[in-house]
C-alpha cells in the first residue's frame, strides 16, 4: 500500500498514551486512530473516556508538513458529549473511517449508489477509487463523443467489464482506453459492422474472454476471421441473432478459439450439421474444433437434426449444458447420442415438436445424468414419459412440463422417486387435479419453485396443501409469483 494512503489512517499527537500504539515515520510521532476504545470506561482508554471533574487533557498536533488534510481535520471531529450523569465522551464521526472500512461499506452499494457516494466529500471519493469498490462492475455507456477522461476513470477504479449501449464513434476508442478489457459486450448496437471490428481488432488483447455480439446483424463470417486472430483467448462469445453467420465461420472459430467455454449460435438459421461437426473436430483435417466447449446454445436453429446431435456427442465430451429448444428437425433418436454423454447436466428441448416419450426412454435407459430438463410444449410427451423419467433420471433438479399431455397419474410417478426435484413446472398442464397436489405436498418435500399457472382444474384445498412443503418458496398462479 502507498505511503499516502497509510497516513489517511493516522491522527496526529504530541506523546503516547497508555493504551495507544505508535507509528514513527520520517521524524515525525502520530497516535493511531481506535475507535473501538471510544466506549469502553476501563483505564486503558483514560484518553477517551473521562469524567467532567477530569477533564480532557489539550489536544496537540506534531506539526508534521506531509500529513493529508484528511487526517489532519479528523480531531477537529471528535467532538466531546457530556452525558446525563456529567460523564464526558469523545464521538466519532463517520470521516474519521478508515478509507479501506469505507472501501468495503462502498463495494457492497448498487453501481449508481458508488457514484453517488464518491461526490460526498474528497475523503468518500478516494475511498471509492479503491478498485475492490468496483471489483465485477460492467460499465453501461453511450459513446456518441469521445471521452478520454471517461475511459481514464474506468482503469483507475480497476473497471474491466464494459457495455456499449450505443456507438457514434470506433470501437477502437474503447479497446485503447481501457487496455486490459476482459468483457466486451455490444449487444443490440445494430451498427456493428465488419469494418468497424476489423479496424478495432488490429492487435492481440489478451485479456479479453468475453465478446457478446448478440443482435449485431450486420455481422458476418469476415468479423469472425478477424476475431479469432486476435482474440485467442476468448472463453464466452455470444452470436445469438447473428443471422448471417454461417458454418464457413464456426470453421474460423473451431480453428483458433482454443479456449472457448460457452458459444451462443441461436437463431444462426444458416448454420448446419456440418458447423456443428466443425466445433466438435469430427474432421480434425479442417479444424481441431472447440473441445473445451461446456455450455452450447443451438435454440432456434431450424437446419439442424439428429447427425448433428451425434457430431456433439463424439467430440464435444465435457459439455455440460445444451439448448435445443424450437429445432423442429430433431427427433427421439438423437437424444440416443444424448444419453451417452456423462459430462452432461442441462438439456433444453423447449417446442421440439418430433419429442416423444420415446426420447424420454432413450435417455433414461441411457443413464442420463441430466439435473435440468425442459420439454415444455412438446405436444408428444405424456404420463409414459413420465413413467420413464421416474425409471431412471434420478438425478432431476428441475423439470419443466409445461403444456405437456400429463395427468394425475404420471405426476405420481416422478413424485414417488424424484425425492431431490426442487424445480416444478406444470403450468397449462389443464388435465391436473387436486389428486396431483396431494401426492407433490406428501413426497417432494424439498420442491422450493412450482408453476401452476393455466391449471384450471385445480382448487383450493390443492393449493393449501401444497403451501405447506417446508421449503417452498415461489408458488405461480398467474402473471405473478405468491412467496
Amino acid at each position: 500500500m502507498e505511503e499516502s494512503q497509510l497516513l489517511m489512517t493516522e491522527l496526529p499527537a504530541l506523546t503516547p498514551s497508555r493504551g495507544t500504539t505508535l507509528l514513527h515515520r520520517s521524524g515525525h510521532y502520530y497516535q493511531l486512530h481506535q475507535p473501538h476504545l471510544a466506549a469502553i470506561p476501563t483505564s486503558q482508554s483514560q484518553g477517551i473516556l473521562y469524567n467532567s471533574s477530569n477533564p480532557p487533557p489539550p489536544h496537540y498536533t506534531s506539526g508534521a508538513t506531509g500529513l493529508p488534510a484528511y487526517a489532519q481535520g479528523l480531531s477537529s471531529r471528535q467532538q466531546p458529549q457530556v452525558t446525563p450523569r456529567g460523564t464526558v465522551t469523545v464521538s466519532t464521526h463517520i470521516s474519521c473511517l478508515y478509507p479501506e472500512i469505507l472501501a468495503l461499506i462502498f463495494s457492497y452499494l448498487e453501481v449508481r449508489d458508488k457514484g453517488r457516494a464518491a461526490q460526498v466529500c474528497t475523503a468518500w471519493r478516494d475511498a471509492a477509487y479503491y478498485r475492490s469498490v468496483w471489483r465485477g462492475v460492467e460499465a453501461r455507456l453511450h459513446l456518441k463523443k469521445q471521452a478520454p477522461a471517461l475511459f481514464a476513470s474506468l482503469v483507475r477504479r480497476g473497471v474491466k467489464r464494459v457495455q456499449v449501449l450505443s456507438l457514434r464513434r470506433g470501437l477502437g476508442d474503447v479497446l485503447k482506453g481501457v487496455p486490459n478489457l476482459e468483457a466486451l459486450n455490444l449487444s443490440g448496437c445494430c451498427n456493428i459492422t465488419d469494418t468497424g471490428l476489423i479496424n478495432a481488432f488490429c492487435q492481440e488483447y489478451n485479456t479479453l474472454t468475453e465478446l457478446n455480439l448478440s443482435l449485431c446483424k450486420q455481422v458476418t463470417d469476415i468479423s469472425l476471421g478477424r476475431i479469432v486472430l486476435y482474440l485467442k483467448n476468448l472463453e464466452h462469445l455470444e452470436l445469438g441473432g447473428c443471422c448471417n453467420i454461417t458454418n464457413g465461420g464456426l470453421l474460423y472459430i473451431a480453428w483458433n478459439l482454443k479456449k472457448l467455454k460457452r458459444l451462443d449460435l441461436r437463431s444462426c438459421w444458416q448454420v448446419s450439421n456440418l458447423g456443428i461437426a466443425y466445433l466438435a473436430g469430427v474432421n480434425r483435417g479442417a479444424a481441431e474444433g472447440n473441445l473445451a466447449l461446456e455450455h452450447l446454445s443451438l435454440q432456434d436453429c431450424q437446419r439442424l437434426s439428429d447427425e448433428a446431435l451425434r457430431h456433439v456427442s463424439i467430440g464435444l465430451t465435457t459439455l455440460k449444458s445444451i439448448n435445443l429448444s424450437f429445432c423442429v428437425c430433431i427427433t427421439d433418436s438423437g437424444l440416443k447420442h444424448l444419453a451417452k454423454m456423462s459430462s452432461l447436466r442441462e438439456l433444453n428441448l423447449r417446442s421440439c415438436d418430433n419429442i416423444s416419450d420415446i426420447g424420454m426412454a432413450y435417455l433414461a435407459e441411457g443413464g442420463s445424468r441430466i439435473s435440468s430438463l425442459d420439454v415444455s410444449f412438446c405436444d408428444k410427451i405424456g404420463d409414459q414419459a413420465l413413467v420413464h423419467i421416474s425409471q431412471g433420471l434420478f438425478n432431476l433438479k428441475l423439470l419443466s412440463l409445461s403444456a405437456c399431455q400429463i395427468s394425475d397419474e404420471g405426476i405420481c410417478k416422478i413424485a414417488k422417486t424424484l425425492h431431490d426435484l426442487e424445480i416444478l413446472n406444470i403450468g397449462q398442464c389443464s388435465r391436473l387435479t387436486d389428486k396431483g397436489l396431494y401426492t407433490i405436498a406428501e413426497s417432494m418435500k424439498h420442491l422450493k419453485c412450482i408453476d401452476l399457472y393455466g391449471c384450471t382444474k385445480i382448487s383450493t384445498n390443492g393449493l393449501e396443501r401444497i403451501t405447506k412443503l417446508p421449503q417452498l418458496s415461489t408458488l405461480n398462479l398467474g402473471l405473478w409469483h405468491v412467496r
